[in-house]
């Protein structure tokens, strides 16, 4: 997406000629109306401003600094006639970046705008990275202020430097890699390396092939030695996610691994030792797989001297506002967007919502919503139609109890027998299994309310 350059000057040969040289490269709009410019500053998201210092019987200082009041990070380039240096001095001062002397050499105008864009982007860096410095509410890339969030970092603090295994439990989405790779990088292995396997994404056969690696020949397509991941991650850590996708029989070889630290490699009699931490994450309940016969207990209490149970995102909204933020500056950076905030409507709808995706989900829905929109703020027409879609049902459910209450429990059980009725066509022995009562029954309520 192209930087977009506003250029106000009550010249219109001017405006439309810097228009001219800069469109190929910029997104331009000018103005010759000072004040006219200022709300198109508002509206359209500006990079750059290329301000006239007079703008007819209007200071073009001003001007500057009813920019910086709105928004201190817009550039501004100062175009002066008259080459006073006080004027100029006095614009630098007040915030302007530089100021160009007219008729603009145009080699000297590109090098300007150039060198404000990156200073600004490099301000933006900084600000977003002393931010992070001071975010209490940041563990490691992990945002929570929750009591269950502050729960999970105690526990990582207390794990990092010890290797017993540790099992991290939640739903999907929940960021369980996140906390398999705050153990690791604020521990004592931080140094080595940290490899991830998802057990449920890779058939059996090429999972111990991935954990032990093969020799040269041991199959047709093994034309060279292949190192596995235990080898590859020795003195760092192994996480394996989607441990109760992992067949029995890989499940027993994992467990020798574990406890004589050794291993060979597929078709070697080479005996490897290895010094790894294993992470185990799943969103499955394992005990109900042993006792399915589905997952080995020796295993299980192996991997799981401590476990770490991830919340839903529903469970801890008080982390929402500081995830909606978080979200906005990644995906301001990542998709050149420089998106303020939310409106009060939108956030209700974000605040509400359950998010069965957990933070995964939310991340795509801020994607999603920074995409699609219009200004800088997140408003309730650019989120996806689904959370839209459950607000507007969450408000006809409100309209309906609100009418309802209202009535008498006589009242709603005439017109829930009436609405089944005409659902059956009237006919009561099926009416009456439908609501749990009595043929019987049914007859006496239809008398009882005149249907």
């Amino acid at each position: 997406m192209n930087k977009k350059v506003m250029i106000i000057d009550d010249e219109i040969s001017i405006c439309d000629s810097l228009e001219f040289a800069l469109e190929d490269k910029y997104e331009v709009m000018f103005t010759t109306n000072p004040y006219e410019g200022l709300e198109k500053i508002k509206e359209n998201n500006i990079d750059v401003v290329l301000l006239d210092l007079k703008i007819g019987s209007v200071n073009g200082v001003d001007i500057l600094e009813k920019i910086k009041e709105y928004d201190k990070s817009i550039s501004v380039i100062m175009m002066t006639a008259y080459g006073s240096i006080v004027s100029s001095v006095d614009a630098i001062k007040k915030g302007a970046f530089t100021y160009l002397t007219k008729p603009l050499n145009l080699e000297e105008l590109y090098v300007s705008i150039e060198q404000t864009l990156e200073i600004r982007d490099l301000s933006k860096k900084v600000e977003y990275l002393s931010k992070e410095l001071e975010n209490k509410n940041n563990y490691q890339g992990i945002i929570g202020k929750s009591e269950s969030m502050k729960n999970v970092f105690s526990l990582v603090e207390k794990l990092k430097d010890v290797d017993l295994g540790v099992m991290i439990t939640g739903e999907s989405g929940t960021g369980k890699e996140l906390i398999a790779k705050a153990i690791h990088y604020s521990g004592k292995r931080k140094d080595n390396n940290f490899v991830e396997i998802n057990c449920a994404a890779i058939p059996e056969s090429l999972l111990e092939e991935e954990f032990f690696g093969h020799k040269k020949g041991t199959f047709t397509n093994a034309i060279a030695d292949k190192v596995g991941k235990f080898e590859f991650a020795d003195k760092g850590t192994i996480f394996l996610d989607e441990i109760g996708d992992m067949t029995l029989k890989l499940q027993g070889k994992l467990l020798r691994v574990l406890q004589e630290k050794k291993f060979n490699p597929i078709g070697s009699n080479e005996t490897i030792e290895t010094n790894v931490r294993v992470i185990a994450a799943t969103n499955k309940n394992l005990k109900q797989l042993i006792q399915e016969g589905k997952f080995r207990e020796d295993l299980y209490f192996r991997l799981n001297v401590v476990e770490i149970d991830l919340p839903p995102l529903r469970e801890k909204r008080t982390d929402l506002p500081l995830l909606f933020d978080y979200f906005i500056n990644k995906c301001n950076g990542e998709m050149n967007r420089e998106i303020k905030g939310i409106s009060k409507e939108a956030e209700k709808i974000l605040l509400s919502y359950d998010y069965p995706g957990n933070v995964r989900e939310l991340l795509n829905i801020m994607e999603h919503s920074i995409l699609f929109s219009q200004g800088d703020i997140i408003d309730v027409d650019s989120l996806p139609k689904r959370l839209k879609c459950n607000e507007l049902v969450e408000d006809e459910l409100n309209k309906e109890i609100k009418s309802l209450s209202n009535l008498t429990l006589k009242d709603i059980e005439k017109i829930i027998i009436k609405k089944r009725l005409e659902e059956n066509n009237g006919k009561k022995k099926i009416t009456a299994e439908s609501l749990g009562i009595s043929d019987k029954g049914l007859r006496n309520k239809i008398a009882e309310y005149d249907l």
